[in-house]
């Protein structure tokens, strides 16, 4: 199916589902909670990557002194910062292959 078909019956789609003739496709999913981080925890994602803290607030998209917080327990990384902490310790191989970093 061509881009402009997938288009058209999804729009043909919309038209029915909204005349009262159609069905609307439902699809769910679950998104877990970001998990936390203990300071040795962020310090220790961080030293498996070689990085120095200048380095890590680079690629995490933070100050140093954020990491340096992080690290001393003063505080915690919160939002995106935890799910991207969840994302690199998992696939540490993301990094290079996302072109964050270059091996």
């Amino acid at each position: 199916m061509s881009v402009y078909e997938s288009i058209i019956k999804g729009l043909n789609e919309a038209v029915e589902y909204e005349s009262g003739q159609g069905k609307a496709r439902i699809a769910k999913c679950t998104v877990n909670p970001a998990p936390e981080f203990s300071s040795q925890e962020i310090k220790d994602i961080r030293l498996n990557f070689g990085m120095t803290q200048v380095t890590f607030a680079e690629v995490m998209g933070v100050s140093v002194k954020t990491v340096e917080a992080w690290e001393a327990g003063t505080n915690k990384p919160i939002g995106s910062a935890r799910r991207f902490l969840s994302v690199i310790k998992a696939e540490p191989e993301l990094l290079a292959k996302v072109n964050i970093i270059s091996a």
